[in-house]
């Protein structure tokens, strides 16, 4: 935290002010193109005819939502200059972006240039430039370069105790080897799932009853931040996957289901691969063909899966898969003919599996070559025949037909995840940026005591800043109401990814020709951060289908 003298103080107050008008500004924007784009679609009915108008409404709202948050958090601290001076820069920023995202379909809206003058009056746009002027994002820059860049993110004492504890763990333990996983492609260690599982970090939203700790989804985005920070393939997405099961599996698992398996996800004894998207099936989940057919063998009742599954990541370190599959053989069915099961499968290490039952059933798998995001292993798998208990469908008889809603319902946590793990990835640039130009001399001096350096990672902080805030929202709200908070935590996702590609790359920039060297970690940020605005929700669909339908809604 940085504290200020009473007189700066009173300078970062007067930011804030400006901030506020022009969070009211866009929030005004935003709240008329909403209605506009309600009308126009008859409330999201028409989405897919009007995709372009309905994607730059539901990132201009977005935007105005993490305006409104990072605002908040400065609020809530009263005395962190950093914050402040981040908040109103951002807010500046984000007014300005919003603004012209949304004057570019103004005709369709049925607005004018007079419509957007009338709320980004004289002394809104005044307040804009002062706020969010060069010479506060690079007197921001100076701050963020001396300090090395580290979260300060103000916490009460638990939240606090999570983050550092984690953040202790992640720079000791998995942070001297992730340049090593990156480099060779290798799957992740399992000394860094065993010490992970013993320290608690996969039950972190499993109720005690079913042996976990149940901090709630907060301390779940910080512990993923942290492990993100350190490496996003080889620690910061390993309790992303057990816990979607988790959620699915309390959203609408028998409770022999819950005693059964929650344990053992929360313990870390159990690895999971989420095996949903098909070689041909994207984000038109409702059209997944892999099937799911009644069956008996050895006595055992059940269901035989035969199809192929895209994108599953950690399918072959994993214990079980969450496949989600058709059991009604109907296509018109669509969503309603899915089902979720457990599937259990041995572990195998390495780019490539194949596996027998006794029965005949087989499953093979291979890693999908990736430029990034190494560590954890995207597989296309194959299944014929491959036979799963009935007691492994989530929900047993209950749950026929209902594996999309459950699959939603992990998705929604995957995606808050996605926002934690992006702000971690982007924490790690900034602060290997801060590092760098703190330290590389050029011209008698160092790169950071220019103008346009101080510039680039002031905008850096304040972006990074703005991503926080929203995240941690969603994960607050997320533990009031999962499903209320839903279209907050896919905002989030939303706007912390496009954050964390911006934040990686302006770093790459700032570290000149040694920005494209692997031996700068800078590098491998880059390329990890790619990832990002694709797995949980591909960033057009986000903003179309999960956005903007609930704004329009």
């Amino acid at each position: 935290m940085h504290r200020v003298t009473p007189g700066t103080l009173g300078v970062m107050v007067a930011h804030l002010d400006d901030a506020r008008l022009a969070l009211a500004a866009v929030q005004a924007l935003s709240t008329t193109a909403i209605a506009r784009a309600a009308e126009l679609t008859g409330r999201g009915e028409r989405i897919d005819d009007h995709q372009v108008v309905v994607d730059k409404v539901a990132y201009a709202a977005t935007e105005a939502r993490a305006a409104a948050e990072v605002i908040a958090a400065a609020d809530a601290a009263p005395n962190d200059a950093l914050l402040a001076a981040a908040a109103a820069i951002v807010t500046a920023e984000l007014a300005a972006t919003a603004r012209d995202r949304l004057a570019q379909i103004l005709d369709e809206l049925g607005l004018d240039d007079a419509a957007i003058d009338a709320i980004y009056t004289p002394a809104v746009k005044a307040a804009m430039r002062r706020a969010g002027s060069e010479a506060n994002v690079r007197a921001l820059g100076r701050m963020i370069g001396e300090s090395g860049g580290r979260n300060t993110w103000p916490l009460d004492p638990t939240f606090e105790s999570v983050r550092s504890s984690v953040r202790q763990f992640a720079d000791k333990e998995i942070a001297p080897h992730a340049e090593h996983i990156h480099r060779h492609d290798d799957l992740i260690p399992a000394r860094f799932i065993s010490a992970m599982g013993e320290l608690g970090y996969f039950g972190l939203s499993v109720p005690e009853t079913y042996g976990g700790h149940e901090l709630g989804n907060l301390a779940m985005i910080l512990t993923t931040e942290e492990l993100s920070r350190a490496s996003l393939a080889a620690a910061g997405s390993l309790i992303t996957r057990p816990e979607i099961l988790a959620k699915a599996l309390l959203a609408g698992g028998t409770e022999a289901q819950k005693k059964a398996w929650l344990p053992r996800l929360a313990s870390g004894e159990i690895m999971v691969g989420i095996s949903v998207t098909e070689p041909n099936v994207g984000s038109d989940v409702a059209s997944v063909a892999c099937k799911a057919e009644p069956a008996t063998q050895g006595g055992r009742v059940g269901y035989e899966i035969t199809g192929a599954k895209a994108w599953c990541t950690f399918a072959g370190r994993a214990d079980v898969l969450a496949v989600l599959a058709r059991t009604d053989p109907d296509p018109k069915k669509g969503a309603k003919g899915l089902s979720l099961f457990i599937v259990e499968k041995p572990a195998f290490d390495g780019h490539e599996f194949e596996t027998a039952q006794p029965g005949g059933g087989t499953l093979s798998g291979k890693a999908d070559r990736t430029p990034g995001y190494r560590g954890m292993h995207s597989f296309t798998l194959a299944f014929d025949r491959w036979f799963v208990p009935a007691a492994n469908l989530v929900g047993e008889d209950a749950g026929l037909g209902r594996g999309f809603y459950l699959q939603m319902a992990g998705f929604a946590a995957g995606r808050l995840q996605t926002g934690g793990r992006a702000c971690g990835l982007a924490q790690a640039a900034l602060e290997k940026t801060a590092e760098y130009v703190a330290s590389r001399t050029q011209f008698g001096k160092t790169t950071l005591s220019f103008p346009l350096t101080q510039f680039h990672l002031g905008r850096m902080a304040a972006k990074l800043a703005a991503a926080r805030a929203i995240t941690y929202a969603a994960a607050i709200a997320m533990d009031s109401d999962e499903r209320q908070a839903a279209p907050l935590a896919a905002q989030a996702k939303l706007f912390a990814c496009d954050v964390a590609v911006e934040v990686t790359q302006l770093g790459q920039l700032l570290h000149g020709g040694w920005g494209y060297a692997e031996e700068y970690p800078i590098s491998r940020y880059v390329v990890d951060a790619q990832v990002l605005p694709i797995f949980e929700g591909v960033k057009p669909i986000l903003s179309l289908k999960v956005v903007g339908r609930a704004l329009l809604a």
